[in-house]
């Protein structure tokens, strides 16, 4: 037995995967046959209504189309018999007309039946009740009661028992509800006390005096009919024991109705259920109802726990004061033993429920479902259910029992399951499976057709499936065949199927792509296979981007009457077409011109607070919607407060309530009470207090002999309300003053007075009529009495004659005509003061150093000062410096130090100076007398920089530097420092060279220099106390006209035309504020030069700053220009390219700490960009140049001795010529055919040229026009063409030239010289 079990179960899980349920789509495919199935029946219980007709549904469907028949409590049911029965066409439902017979005369088992040529289909089993509510209420029409008839008595009970009221009402199907009420048709209360049960009584767990009533009333209302009805009602009266023994004691021979003791509190006991144990039982899916009533004196307390596990507190609740637990949907977990405890102050008791879970059969995965085979298959028809008990299961063919049908041999029966192997034609037919317990039954058809088609695909070809980006896309491959076919799908080329990730095939043919992507797009292709052919479909998918809101409408505060916009921009699928909808508070939007919408936007104009509410946006396509939604509130200030009222009226205070305004979506934060006093101060409102915005009440303390008005204000986030309106005048009566003046002061304007003042009180401060002040003083020193005078309308007194600077106490007192205000406090105060009478004494200085003194001297006795001692004042001035070259003078400066020092620190002196000094006391009234003035020096200090440094006199390997000593000396000079190191053309510093000069020198020359190399200078002085500052320079050991016209331009000495210096390589320092308003820095020797590519900075930098950079700017740029920054990388040089040129522009340098540190700055400089850069690759030390120079050189000096002799000769050149030709002669450039110069101006023929034998006297007359071909290699504004011409001035030579060049040799120009020249050129 075991082994045939196995068999079959292999067998089982063998036909699974062989066959699947497949229904013949008769809509589509009208041709193909089909056994019947059910399609609609009418419930298993049907509770009928008896004044309608009664239909019982049954409709099936097949092909060819069943016919119906019916069973009547297991027999046939002879529709054609019954006049009063009829068939609806084409349907197997029945409509008993109940006009002329009863309905219950129709109550039974019914079971309708379908049947074609291939097989039958039965209904479950279909019972007819009419419900009793019916006879309830056709017992009602006759007049008959419906509650058992039964006389109810009063009941009266002792107060503090329990008490059942029983309700009893009739049956029903299904059962009444039950409530009660009294005779207002209103719900008697309930409570933890009182509560009903489930059978409908009402439970009292004890009863008070309050229960008594006669209108306790149960109602039964049956749903089904909706009808309801009452009992009579009962009347409960509850007395204490006196009252009860009173009331009955006549008619029991003056005995006690009841026991003499009150009814004593007692512990818990269970109404119900009974015992200390019960059971329920429950079916699965239904609702577990379990309830305990205790009764106890105090109430108890009910509370629920499951034993045996947790309580299901997702499908639980309580009701009836946790008196009744309810279970929905119970399930096999639920079952168990359950506790309730009851619980008071005197004790508890406890209850337990076993619940046992029992269930009706019920499918395991469904129902069995139809299946579609072609001959020669195999298939499976299963019918799993479970239930407790377990259930049995029995299967029908066509509605006969399977032993009872006739046999196939494919087919085979096992429990549960049908087995079909190589099935064949004619074996079409309906399987009924019954499933049923003790609890119920379940019954399903299913259809074994058996058929042989070739592959169809139903879904409509071409069809154009839509999806969103990065949505689920299914493309449906709806299909039909016998066997059942085999779907493929392929996509555009057909390359491979489409099986695995991203794409899912399901049993029904549907292909899913789980997050389509825009790659997804295209056709695809369906194909169905099975024996008998194949067949295709092509669809297309088109994947859209999806419609997002890019900005969501914003939460909007918006005043009344202002506007408001909310925008909503979407983004779209371009082939989609949009439509923007908005919805006010998930409505249409009201019709009103003042609700503009566009495009992307919502605007409101003029905003009432009707527009308040929720906007949404939604933007919809064909295929999504997206939307968003935003709340606008409406604000406004707040109405104005009402109703003010005045009560609890006292002497000094009152009570002020009001009612506030609307606060129109703005809470109030507070509320301003005001008041106006009519009789001192009438139409000024002044503030009195505030209350916070929860508060409408407030206790107001007042003032006397006022006319008080009150009005409320009230605030909120946009702002104050409206006054309200004034409240009643309320009058205070009249008092003696509360207080007295304050800031009582006493002083003197004159040396023998004493002006007494005070801050008068206000008419609200005064309490009463005929405000006046008593003022008092006396000497504090002198035993004395107070002297007292009265004054009205005044706030100050003056008492003359009094002695200088004697403290007084002082007095003032508040009077009016109800009395004098409190004693006042004693003020002090002194009267007035006079000049100081003595100066400082010992007065003495200590010089701490060349720029700071410390001043000393004896305090002035207290009785000289003769007022407040302010302080000392120390006068100071500069007498004179003590080096010669230095005179100075300075005003007298003044340093103030307070009454409570005996010296102080004299700071800024200038070193190696005299200075003087005197003190002074001075009070409030002025200065006293001068100490005597003294004279101290100060010693030497640091020199600064030397004013100025130039370069003179530049040959190959030697320089001369000129300096100007210190403007500042601070000392005397002791000598020079000059340190000094070449550059290279990487503005890489070589070693240094350091010379120690003397005081009185002020130029040296430096020999042995390398050739054609730049070098740069530092030069500082020294005094005794140390070295100062340096200065710093650059020059180069060759005569460079492109470097000496920068530097010209440079340093800013002459402008274009102007004469030339006879040092080209001269140059002042670099232009730099002056050293007093330079912060402490890091940086030092900041100088510039300049190059082809731009201005070079070099710098020192000695600070801890990593973070270091260039800053320039143009000079005397208009409006705020900013300052461009260039990064220095760590370097201590750089080149500023880009800058403008004929520019001057303003250079420093910055470190920069942390964020919270100050930057570092150095000195400024002034450096300026020439407009044409001149400056040529130094080429001068190059091989072939030298050569090609010396060539051109040669070639020259022989064209000058061929000149020099046709000038010997007195011959003429055409120079001459075109001096006659011209009379204003303009310089012209050389021709290049006879090596001569145009137009060579010379007003008398006799003139030599320059170069040859001067005359006896050993000197050359120079004059305008006299020049030379050297005088054109120095000159600074000549200069050759691109092409080698020369163009320029033969006039404007330098003034400046030494009177020794006159005297140079008589012999013929040097070819040495004129190389010189040349080289200047180029």
């Amino acid at each position: 037995m075991m082994e045939r079990r196995m068999d079959t179960a292999l067998l089982v899980l063998l036909m699974g995967h062989l066959a699947a349920a497949l229904e013949v789509p008769l809509d589509l495919l009208e041709e193909l046959p089909q056994p019947p199935t059910i399609t609609q029946q009418s419930p298993k219980d049907y509770i009928i209504d008896p004044r309608e007709n009664i239909v019982i549904h049954c409709d099936a469907k097949g092909k060819p189309h069943p016919s119906f028949s019916w069973t009547r409590n297991g027999t046939h049911f002879d529709i054609d018999e019954d006049v009063n029965v009829v068939m609806r066409p084409h349907s197997g439902t029945l409509v008993v007309d109940i006009s002329r017979e009863k309905a219950d005369h129709y109550e039974g088992v019914y079971q309708c039946t379908a049947r074609n040529k291939h097989g039958t289909a039965v209904s479950h089993n279909i019972v007819i009740r009419q419900s009793i509510a019916f006879s309830i209420l056709r017992a009602l029409l006759k007049g008959s009661p419906l509650w058992s008839k039964e006389r109810i008595k009063q009941i009266v009970v002792q107060e503090g028992v329990s008490l059942v009221l029983p309700c009893r009402p009739p049956a029903g199907l299904p059962p009444p509800i039950i409530f009660w009420m009294d005779n207002n048709f209103q719900r008697l209360p309930q409570s933890s006390r009182v509560s009903q049960s489930l059978n409908g009584d009402l439970y009292f767990s004890n009863v008070l005096r309050e229960d008594s009533r006669n209108d306790y009333i149960c109602y039964a209302r049956f749903p089904h009919t909706q009808t309801i009805q009452q009992k009579q009602p009962i009347t409960v009266k509850v007395l204490n024991l006196e009252a009860i023994n009173d009331t009955m004691a006549a008619f029991y021979n003056e005995t006690d109705l009841f026991s003499e003791d009150p009814v004593d509190e007692r512990k818990p006991t269970f109404l119900i259920p009974s015992g200390s144990s019960s059971s329920h039982t429950v079916l699965r899916g239904q609702v577990l109802e379990m309830e305990c009533i205790a009764e106890g004196l105090p109430t108890p307390e009910i509370s629920w726990i499951k034993l045996s596990g947790d309580l299901p507190t997702q499908r639980m609740s309580y009701l009836y004061y946790q008196k009744n637990l309810r279970i929905v949907n119970v399930s096999a977990s639920d079952a168990g033993d359950y506790r309730c405890s009851a619980k008071n102050m005197l004790g508890s008791v406890h209850h337990t429920i076993h619940v046992s879970v029992k269930a009706s059969p019920y499918w395991i995965g469904g129902a069995p479902r139809n299946l579609v085979l072609a001959p020669g298959e195999n298939g499976v028809l299963t019918c799993r259910a479970s239930g407790t008990p377990k259930p049995s299961i029995t299967w029908a063919m066509n509605g006969i029992p399977i032993a009872n049908s006739p046999k196939d041999l494919s087919r085979k029966v096992e429990e549960d399951t049908i087995i079909f192997t190589d099935i064949q034609m004619g074996s079409s037919a309906v399987y009924q499976c019954n499933v049923s317990n003790d609890h119920g039954y379940l019954m399903a058809n299913a259809f074994v057709n058996v058929l042989s088609e070739p592959p169809r695909v139903l879904t409509p070809a071409n069809k154009v499936y839509q999806v969103i980006k990065n949505h689920r896309a299914r493309i449906d491959c709806a299909f039909f065949g016998s066997p059942i076919p085999k779907i493929t799908w392929f996509k555009d080329s057909r390359s491979s199927t489409l099986d695995g990730d991203p794409y899912i095939q399901h049993d029904n043919g549907t292909l899913e792509i789980h997050t389509a992507q825009a790659r997804n797009s295209g056709k695809y292709t369906c194909a169905a296979r099975n024996m008998l052919g194949i067949y295709e479909n092509h669809v297309y998918l088109e994947v859209k981007e999806p419609t997002r809101i890019l900005k969501q409408p914003e939460y909007k505060v918006v005043q009344r009457g202002r506007s408001v916009v909310f925008e909503c921009k979407v983004k779209h699928d371009p082939t989609l077409v949009p439509t923007m909808t908005w919805l006010k508070d998930d409505g249409e939007l009201p019709d009103d011109e003042r609700l503009i919408v566009d495009s992307d936007s919502l605007t409101i104009t003029d905003v009432t607070e009707s527009d308040g509410g929720v906007y949404t946006c939604i933007m919809n396509t064909t295929l999504d919607h997206d939307s968003a939604s935003a709340e606008l509130t409406v604000v406004e200030r707040p109405d104005p407060p009402t109703d003010l009222e005045l009560t609890d009226q006292k002497k000094r205070s009152v009570q002020l309530t009001w009612t506030p305004g609307d606060e129109h979506n703005s809470p109030i934060q507070k509320f301003l009470i005001q008041y106006d006093d009519s009789l001192h101060h009438r139409g000024h409102w002044h503030n009195l207090t505030e209350v916070p915005g929860t508060r409408t009440t407030a206790h107001l303390k007042l003032s006397p002999y006022v006319h008080y008005t009150f009005r409320v204000l009230a605030l909120n986030a946009m702002g104050f309300s409206r006054p309200s309106f004034p409240s009643r005048m309320f009058k205070t009566e009249a008092a003696a003053p509360d207080e007295n003046p304050k800031d009582v002061e006493g002083f003197g304007t004159e040396h023998d007075n004493l002006v007494i003042s005070w801050k008068p009180l206000t008419g609200l401060q005064s309490n009463g009529p005929g405000l006046r002040y008593r003022v008092m003083w006396r000497q504090k020193a002198v035993e004395s009495d107070w002297t007292t005078v009265t004054v009205s309308n005044n706030s100050r007194f003056v008492v003359s004659g009094t002695p200088t600077f004697v403290p007084y106490e002082l007095k003032v007192q508040a009077v009016n005509d109800h009395g004098v205000g409190p004693e006042p406090a004693i003020a002090r105060g002194y009267s007035g003061e006079d000049l100081p009478v003595a100066a400082p004494e010992n007065v003495q200085v200590v010089v701490l150093n060349s720029t700071l003194a410390e001043v000393h001297w004896d305090p002035v006795p207290h009785k000289l000062i003769r007022g407040h001692l302010k302080g000392y004042k120390v006068y100071y001035w500069k007498e004179r410096s003590l080096h010669k070259h230095n005179p100075y003078h300075m005003e007298k400066l003044i340093l103030m130090f307070s009454g409570n020092h005996s010296h102080g620190m004299v700071p800024g002196l200038h070193p190696f100076s005299v200075y003087s000094f005197n003190v002074r006391v001075y009070n409030g009234k002025g200065e006293g007398p001068v100490s005597p003035t003294q004279q101290f020096d100060t010693p030497e200090g640091v020199p600064g920089a030397p004013t100025s440094l130039i370069v003179t006199n530049s040959n190959l390997d030697t320089l001369t530097l000129e300096w100007s000593p210190p403007h500042d000396r601070k000392g005397r000079i002791t000598g020079y420092t000059l340190k000094y190191q070449p550059v290279n053309n990487s503005n890489e510093l070589g070693p240094v060279e350091e010379l120690a000069l003397l005081a009185n020198e002020t130029s040296v020359t430096l020999p042995n220099l390398k050739y054609s190399t730049r070098y740069k200078f530092y030069l500082n002085a020294k005094t005794v106390r140390g070295a100062g500052p340096a200065i710093s320079q650059e020059a180069v050991t060759i005569v460079d006209e492109a470097l000496m016209s920068l530097l010209d331009v440079d340093v800013g000495e002459g402008t274009a035309g102007s004469t030339q210096s006879s040092h080209p390589l001269a140059q002042p320092p670099p232009h730099r504020l002056p050293d007093e308003a330079l912060p402490v820095s890091p940086f030092g020797n900041v100088s510039s030069s300049v190059g082809e590519d731009g201005p070079l900075i070099s710098w020192e930098y000695w600070g801890p700053e990593k973070n270091v950079y260039v800053e320039y700017m143009v000079e005397n740029s208009e409006g705020e220009q900013e300052w461009q920054k260039e990064p220095v990388n760590g370097s201590q040089n750089v080149v500023l390219k880009g800058l403008k040129g004929g520019l001057s522009y303003r250079v420093r340098l910055v470190a920069k700490g942390h964020h919270d540190q100050p930057l570092h700055h150095s000195e400024e400089l002034l450096v300026t960009v020439p407009a044409v850069a001149s400056r040529q690759v130094d080429i001068a030390t190059q091989g072939w140049f030298i050569g090609l120079m010396c060539a051109i050189a040669l070639l020259i000096l022989i064209l000058l001795i061929i000149c020099f002799i046709q000038r010997n000769k007195g011959g003429k050149y055409p120079v001459k010529e075109k001096e006659d030709a011209h009379t204003d002669p303009e310089f012209q450039p050389m021709k290049e055919d006879d090596c001569t110069f145009g137009e060579y101006s010379d007003n008398e023929d006799h003139k030599p040229l320059k170069g040859s034998r001067t005359p006896s006297n050993g000197t050359v007359k120079r004059d305008d026009s006299d020049d030379s071909l050297v005088d054109y290699g120095e000159g600074g504004d000549g200069q050759f063409n691109e092409d080698g011409s020369f163009i320029g001035q033969y006039s404007g030579k330098s003034g400046s030239r030494d009177t020794a060049e006159g005297h140079e040799s008589s012999e013929a120009p040097s070819p040495i010289n004129t190389m010189n020249s040349l080289n200047s050129f180029v």
